[in-house]
Order: structure tokens, then sequence, then C-alpha cells
């Protein structure tokens, strides 16, 4: 068994409450990087949004397409 393998099937027994958790702690966790190494907070703002796009861009596609 692969390590996706593995971790798909632990990802199904999870609820929706753990994936909401699981979201909220690796946001914290990129604040709390974000504050230890201030070089990531020093784009400006619209980096950030272009970054997210392309990241948001492939999800998107599987969870609207066809």
């Amino acid at each position: 068994m692969g390590c996706f393998e593995w971790a798909n099937k632990k990802i199904k027994k999870m609820e929706w409450t753990d994936i909401a958790l699981t979201k909220l702690s690796v946001a914290a966790f990129t604040l709390m990087l974000a504050t230890f190494w201030p070089v990531l907070l020093a784009l400006e703002w619209y980096w950030y949004g272009i970054i997210f796009v392309l990241a948001a861009i492939g999800p998107c596609i599987k969870l609207f397409g066809k």
C-alpha cells in the first residue's frame, strides 16, 4: 500500500468538521511561518491573489468539470 492509498483510506473516515479543522490548522501554521519569516509578507497583495488563482484552477476544474 502506497502513501496516497493509505491517506485516502484515512480521509474517508473523516467528517466535514475534521476536514474544516484541518484547513484551519494549515491556515494557522501558515500565519505562524509568516511571523517567523517576514519575507513571506513582503510581497504586494496582488501576488498572493495570483498565487491563489493559479493554485485553485486545477481543483476547480476537477470539481466543476465534466
